[in-house]
């Protein structure tokens, strides 16, 4: 079946420690029909962009990246919106042993009442679910891996547990990662909006 299924992706981390817990392939799918005001990926809105890759070619770079992984996440953009094909991709990705952690800007009461088998297949393929709008308003600075207070994470199996996502006293309250690219693209992930100034700056 992954033959045939063709994904929208706009970037791929194969190695990343700002997406989730652990080292983790991270793939940011391209659309978004959620458009949350204040999006650190803007870009990612128009279902046009990114590049279409197919779901077996997927496969085969996380198959040779999968060393030392602990996990893949799936963000972007809306995950939702090409929800069959991540689908097939984290059930693979669960078959290697690897953990699957998915954002949305949708509600999991929301999704769970669609009726397109794509949605329930993707839930029942992720282990850990961030649900939620980001609202700007409502920043969150106690947790790892979220932009606001609204967000909600669903423990949908017990890969992870809750607290995992806790910032405790004294930790670090964001990872942000830069990475250069052979032909010197420079590429932000993990929070690139950083409101609060360093210290010992205006």
């Amino acid at each position: 079946m992954t033959d045939t299924l063709t994904l929208r992706i706009a970037r791929i981390a194969e190695r990343t420690l700002a997406e989730g817990p652990g080292l983790r392939f991270a793939l940011w799918v391209q659309g978004c029909h959620v458009r949350c005001a204040g999006c650190c990926n803007p870009h990612l809105f128009d279902p046009r962009g990114g590049q279409p890759l197919p779901v077996a070619a997927l496969e085969d770079r996380l198959l040779a990246a999968r060393a030392g992984l602990e996990g893949i996440t799936l963000l972007g953009g809306e995950p939702f919106e090409q929800a069959t094909g991540l689908a097939a991709l984290a059930t693979w990705a669960r078959e290697l042993g690897l953990g699957v952690m998915t954002f949305t800007g949708h509600v999991l009461e929301d999704l769970r009442a669609s009726r397109d088998p794509g949605v329930a297949e993707l839930i029942d393929a992720t282990d850990l679910l961030v649900d939620g709008r980001y609202e700007r308003s409502l920043p969150d600075p106690s947790r790892r891996w979220v932009g606001s207070t609204n967000q909600r994470f669903h423990f949908l199996t017990r890969r992870y547990s809750p607290g995992i996502e806790l910032v405790a006293p004294g930790e670090v309250e964001r990872t942000v990662e830069l990475h250069v690219t052979t032909d010197g693209t420079a590429l932000v992930n993990g929070w690139p909006e950083l409101r609060r100034p360093i210290s010992g700056t205006a």
